[in-house]
């Protein structure tokens, strides 16, 4: 951004400040209607039900890590949309000519809110965000991840495409946020969201030795003439990237039951989800903004988000029928698989 925001969006953020969930009570009841709940709520279900799968199937990790892993697992916590209790604004006078009143009053609201938790159990529903807000993560401490009702709309997801487009969508994006409870980082919080490394030396060094092939096939990118991508900075959420690709398009096809896909302006039920991880990751971007997120952001460019991992995938290969020569080939033995 070149220049100060108008002042009518510093008002609206102001607002949002103050009273977030009270404006996410109208941005639900206006943008996200009951059944896109229910749609989101089925393929989380599909997702961690492939989840469980591929925790089970994988090879690198060791039978008693299994354990630990499908019990983290089963206590992974989802936030959907909004929260179950929404905050309590009735105490907040707010007053048209008074700005400095209202921010000062709102602080003192929020603060009050924080003593009245000293000494009380853990509130595992509580939101650190509000519905309206374009984000989702991952919370170690909670073992829960929380998705807004605000990034549930294209292009992460699209009420009226069909379940291949928002697997390769959202569901990716879902599966890239659980995948941070098995990665390097995950490994040292359990179910409950208590410190503890749960891993074995050996799961460590064979999850370490198929991540750095990863790390050298980003590090290799060149965004920019003679800048690389920094494969070690943005490894973990590459690797987040290529487990919510790879365990997204299984939960993908665990939706179909075993039918056939129709195919759908010409593309199959596998191209469209391709696409639909794609056109996530569609924008522009300045080259000195594009220097700096080179330098200092663990994400690598939208560009290299969508084609480092298909690379990855033999889905993709024959989703599209990619072969030797073209541009996004990688020879078998140079694919990483984690999950």
């Amino acid at each position: 951004q070149q220049e100060i925001s108008p002042r009518w969006k510093r008002g609206v953020t102001a607002v949002n400040s103050a009273m977030g969930d009270l404006l996410g009570q109208r941005y639900v009841q206006r943008y996200f209607p009951p059944d896109a709940k229910r749609r989101i709520d089925a393929l989380v279900s599909k997702l961690i039900d492939a989840y469980r799968s591929s925790i089970d199937n994988v090879d690198w990790m060791s039978a008693t890590t299994k354990v630990e892993a499908r019990d983290k697992l089963s206590k992974l916590a989802v936030k959907i949309g909004y929260p179950n209790e929404w905050k309590d604004y009735s105490k907040l006078r707010v007053a048209r000519d008074d700005l400095v009143g209202n921010v000062v009053r709102s602080a003192q609201l929020e603060y009050q809110r924080d003593l009245d938790r000293l000494g009380k159990p853990v509130d595992r529903g509580e939101w650190f965000t509000t519905p309206q807000t374009v984000n989702a993560f991952y919370n170690p401490t909670l073992n829960d991840i929380t998705f807004p009702a605000a990034i549930l709309q294209p292009p992460f997801f699209d009420a009226t495409a069909d379940d291949a487009v928002n697997y390769g969508g959202i569901g990716a994006v879902i599966g890239h946020e659980i995948s941070h409870a098995f990665d390097d980082q995950g490994r040292k919080y359990d179910g409950t969201g208590n410190l503890r490394d749960w891993w074995t030396p050996q799961d460590a060094q064979r999850f370490t030795a198929r991540t750095t092939v990863l790390a050298a096939q980003y590090s290799a990118y060149e965004p920019l003439p003679g800048e690389h991508i920094n494969g070690a900075l943005t490894l973990g959420e590459n690797i987040a990237d290529l487990s919510g690709l790879t365990v997204a398009q299984r939960a993908y096809r665990l939706s179909l039951g075993g039918r056939p896909a129709a195919v759908m302006n010409g593309f199959t039920g596998e191209q469209r989800f391709f696409l639909g991880w794609a056109q996530v990751w569609r924008g522009k971007i300045r080259d000195k903004q594009l220097r700096e997120q080179l330098l200092s952001d663990p994400h690598s460019p939208n560009e290299f988000r969508a084609n480092g991992v298909v690379s990855n995938l033999p889905e993709y290969y024959t989703a599209f029928d990619v072969r030797q020569g073209d541009k996004l080939f990688r020879l078998p033995d140079q694919r990483v698989k984690i999950w």
